[in-house]
C-alpha cells in the first residue's frame, strides 16, 4: 500500500506571498514603513502552520512581485506601493 502525502495548504508560492501580504497589513510601520519581520514570521509559521521552506518560498514571491522589499538587515519589510494596491 502505498502512503499518500497530505495535502500542503501553503505548497503555493503566491497563497503564502498574498498571505504574508495579509498578516503585514496587520501591523501599523515603524520608521521609513518597515515592519519586523517576526511580526509576519511568527504568525505564518505558528498560526498558519506554514513551513519555513513554504515561507521563505512566499517572501521571495512577494518580493519578486514588488510587493515587499526586505532590508538588507535581515530583520524588516516594507511594503511597495504594488503591495499596497494588492489589498486596497
Amino acid at each position: 500500500m502505498t502512503k499518500m502525502k497530505e495535502e500542503r495548504p501553503w505548497a503555493d508560492p503566491e497563497k503564502v506571498g498574498r498571505r504574508i501580504m495579509q498578516r503585514a497589513r496587520e501591523f501599523e510601520p515603524l520608521q521609513d514603513g518597515r515592519i519586523y519581520i517576526e511580526k509576519i514570521s511568527w504568525p505564518l509559521l505558528y498560526l498558519d502552520k506554514a513551513s519555513p521552506a513554504e515561507y521563505w518560498a512566499g517572501v521571495r514571491y512577494a518580493i519578486d512581485k514588488g510587493w515587499l522589499e526586505y532590508h538588507e538587515s535581515g530583520t524588516c519589510v516594507k511594503i511597495l506601493h504594488a503591495g499596497s494596491d494588492l489589498l486596497a
